[in-house]
């Protein structure tokens, strides 16, 4: 894989974005003109493929001693780490206003109020949003499975 090629899963089988001179191409896919449109495709292929996604941690820091190269990596693994958070954030807010019929705005409200309230992070609660769209045992807050207002 070349350093500019970002897997979006932890598989080479199944959801790895490719950079192309117009645009990103999921392995196996028609090219697309985003990477997040992209990445979502990479994610519901792997759901479809049965691939296990990890929970994975946000890279932190680099050390201190880090060379400019390392920093560099580094910074690249936490940009990649955040637009896959966000693109799971964009899911879950599809989940809940299609689910509540609400607003995108108010779906998000209601995540981050929920997450806020519980100690969580939004990207955690949104990861299991999406899950309990195709799992009915991903349990979740009253306030996201009741239709009623978050306030």
């Amino acid at each position: 894989m070349r350093p500019h090629d970002i897997a979006v899963a932890d598989t080479l089988d199944v959801g790895v974005v490719r950079r192309t001179p117009t645009g990103w191409r999921v392995e196996g896919t028609q090219e697309m003109p985003d990477l997040v449109s992209a990445m979502v495709l990479a994610d519901l292929l792997s759901d479809e493929a049965g691939v296990p996604k990890p929970r994975a941690q946000s890279p932190g820091r680099a050390p201190d001693d880090a060379s400019e190269v390392e920093r560099l990596r580094h910074t690249v693994a936490q940009l990649e780490h955040a637009l896959h958070s966000r693109v799971t954030v964009e899911q879950a807010i599809g989940v809940l206003a299609e689910r509540h019929t609400l607003l995108p705005r108010e779906a998000f409200e209601r995540l981050r109020s929920s997450a806020r309230s519980r100690g969580r992070k939004v990207a955690d609660l949104a990861r299991d949003v999406v899950e309990s769209s195709t799992s009915p045992l991903t349990a979740l807050p009253d306030e996201l499975n009741t239709s009623t207002s978050a306030n």
